[in-house]
């Protein structure tokens, strides 16, 4: 899909996505070795959104397994439609039981869920599996398959090997520690909050129409207050948020009264604002 580091700058900031080097060098490697990409880092840092353009870019489909605590193989690989399959079944009231499991057990009542669809499209895929942390440890088991040798076996139909194999990006939160197993069929990628100048760039690529100067002291703010010690610490995503909403409030700079006004845009708990409101000096930042 790419065909340098550049190239992967480049087109993803197209998109609306800028990449660091490290990001951009991480995607080259893992198209060029054919190698799925394991994603860590705090929320909201943008995951996900690296996989979504990555698929824009390549004009490949996005296939997207969103990952859950009980989530199973017929949620994320495959299952039978039963109701299809019992209707078969009273349709043909005469035939044996052997003629009719050949039947029910073909392609047409099969319904293939996220991991069998990206194996078996033969178009340009991207596959994400997002919050793979979320996931039961034994869901683990089935990635490994999946990963390794880029193929599914079903029981009933025999192994699906992908003639074209997708571009995987699984993303973690690290609620939990993955299997060295799972990660030693990953490159690893860490995105961490960005650094000032970088995200000077996002805000001012996400907002149009915000001044230099705000731009400047939301990214100020926002980076005094993932110094505190926070339950939760502001996203770029909230960075963004924020931004806009300044905007929508017809902000200039950022003063006392607005910032303490639109602080629950930025922090989710109540001891974080009150915590942020005693501890931020916006003359400092």
């Amino acid at each position: 899909m790419f065909t340098s580091v550049d190239d992967v700058s480049a087109r993803l900031a197209e998109s609306g996505y800028l990449a660091s080097p490290a990001v951009a060098t991480t995607v080259f490697l893992a198209d060029r070795l054919g190698k799925p990409l394991l994603v860590e880092g705090p929320a909201g840092v943008g995951k996900t959104e690296l996989a979504k353009a990555v698929a824009q870019v390549a004009g490949a489909r996005l296939v997207r397994l969103q990952c859950y605590e009980g989530v199973d193989e017929s949620r994320a690989l495959y299952e039978w439609n039963h109701a299809k399959q019992l209707l078969r079944i009273s349709a043909g009231r005469d035939e044996t039981w052997d003629e009719a499991r050949t039947d029910i057990f073909s392609e047409e009542f099969l319904l293939p869920r996220p991991l069998l669809t990206a194996i078996r499209g033969d178009e340009p895929t991207v596959l994400l599996i997002d919050e793979t942390d979320k996931a039961d440890v034994e869901v683990e088991g089935l990635l490994l398959e999946v990963l390794s040798d880029f193929q599914v076996t079903v029981p009933e139909l025999g192994t699906i090997t992908a003639t074209r194999r997708p571009f995987v990006v699984l993303t973690s939160n690290a609620s939990r520690e993955l299997s060295e197993a799972l990660r030693r069929r990953c490159l690893f990628l860490h995105i961490d909050f960005p650094e000032e100048e970088l995200e000077r760039r996002i805000v001012r690529l996400k907002v149009p129409g915000i001044e230099t100067a705000l731009a400047e002291s939301v990214v100020r703010v926002i980076g005094a207050l993932r110094a505190m010690d926070l339950r939760k610490a502001p996203s770029v995503a909230e960075t963004i948020d924020w931004a806009r909403t300044l905007l929508a409030l017809g902000a200039t700079t950022l003063d006392e009264s607005v910032v303490r006004d639109s602080l629950g845009v930025i922090l989710k708990h109540q001891d974080d604002i009150l915590k942020a409101g005693a501890k931020l000096d916006l003359d400092a930042v």
